[in-house]
């Protein structure tokens, strides 16, 4: 399996996972320039998320949530931004992480970097 489709596999559970837990998925694969960000949500109707997904095969390098890097942070809060123009969103932000380990468990880390 390539690393693309792993990827899509991945952000699938972690939307199932999210929808699972009272989160309104608004948009997927959201690019901005160089960035892209896997997941926007939407809590309550008054908390915007903005969730990065990853997902190991295996742990021998670190766990999966080790592996947003601070430039990768600073693209997804690029487009953060230019998302929260676009709509003219006015309430509350949040980033977090949703990590998935070689054994599919999955560990939302919120409020992760921002």
């Amino acid at each position: 399996m390539d690393r693309k489709t792993k990827g899509k596999i991945g952000e699938e559970r972690a939307i199932k996972f999210l929808e699972e837990n009272g989160f309104e998925i608004v948009e997927q694969n959201y690019r901005y320039q160089r960035a892209e960000v896997d997941i926007i949500a939407l809590l309550n109707n008054d908390l915007l998320i903005f969730v990065e997904v990853k997902l190991r095969g295996n742990n021998v390098f670190g766990h999966p949530e080790e592996f947003v890097s601070e430039t990768q942070q600073n693209l997804i809060l690029n487009a953060a931004e230019d998302y929260i123009h676009a709509i003219n969103w006015t309430g509350d932000v949040r980033f977090d992480i949703i990590a998935i380990d070689k054994n599919k468990s999955i560990k939302h880390f919120v409020d992760a970097f921002g």
